[in-house]
């Protein structure tokens, strides 16, 4: 009698402890931030992003998910409206943070709508001084600039920062998608390499697979531009970051694909 006692008493103590320690799991798993433009996450549906198909590939049960991209957004505008910075306000050790721009960079910086999110092209360290209306001065750097910036902050936190080109755009030349291999994509790549971290060439391997269905086909993909793709376009391109991933050594991130 008292032995059934005794364990009539352990046993709450026991499964408190087995959800304590499960919920201390959970709530200890890293978190991998997406950040980027409207080819990353687009609420104008039929469009869609491929950040928000990522999770279908991924095990969130040990990863979570937050995709902070953010349509229209440059790597300036993404930096200049503090969306960076609530990204650093919670981000960990541990974590890992997933950045594609490019398609919102492309105008020369001023001061006008068209050049608000515009950088200076390029990986170095040339700026421009912008004085807006109400005298505030701006320093607007180069496309690697933004993206150094991206990653030293990043692993000042302890994450791990991957870096993506940007998709490609539904235009052609003699049957076959253009590349962003010389200039944004170039950009990215050589950027990821002389900071020593993770480089995804999503613009060339989504590439391979639109040149290997054909322009009619591709075009299926895309919702009424050649920019920013439906739900069945954005799976592609999350599958082409999930192959990105697998291919890249010493990478942790692979490990919570499905």
């Amino acid at each position: 009698m008292f032995k059934q006692e005794k364990y009539k008493t352990y046993l709450p103590f026991a499964v408190f402890i087995v959800l304590l320690s499960s919920f201390a799991m959970l709530s200890n798993k890293p978190t991998l931030y997406i950040i980027g433009d409207s080819t990353v996450r687009n609420t104008n549906r039929p469009q869609c992003g491929w950040g928000e198909m990522i999770g279908e590939l991924l095990d969130t049960t040990k990863i979570s998910i937050s995709n902070q991209a953010m349509a229209g957004r440059s790597t300036r505008t993404f930096i200049k409206e503090k969306r960076w910075e609530r990204v650093l306000s919670t981000l960990k050790k541990g974590d890992f943070v997933i950045m594609q721009f490019g398609h919102n960079e492309g105008s020369k910086p001023d001061t006008s709508r068209a050049g608000y999110r515009g950088v200076l092209r390029g990986t170095g360290d040339e700026t421009v001084s912008l004085t807006w209306k109400d005298s505030s001065i701006e320093v607007v750097h180069t496309y690697g600039w933004y993206l150094r910036k991206f990653i030293r902050e990043a692993k000042e936190k302890g994450a791990t920062p991957v870096v993506c080109s940007m998709i490609p755009r539904n235009q052609w030349t003699d049957n076959k998608v253009r590349l962003a291999d010389k200039d944004f994509g170039k950009w990215a790549k050589e950027i990821a390499e002389s900071e020593g971290v993770a480089f995804v060439d999503l613009n060339s391997i989504t590439a391979e697979k639109y040149n290997a269905m054909g322009l009619d086909e591709v075009a299926k993909l895309f919702h009424k531009d050649h920019t920013h793709t439906n739900e069945e376009g954005a799976k592609i391109n999350a599958a082409s970051v999930a192959e990105g991933l697998r291919l890249l050594k010493n990478n942790t991130l692979a490990g919570y694909l499905k």
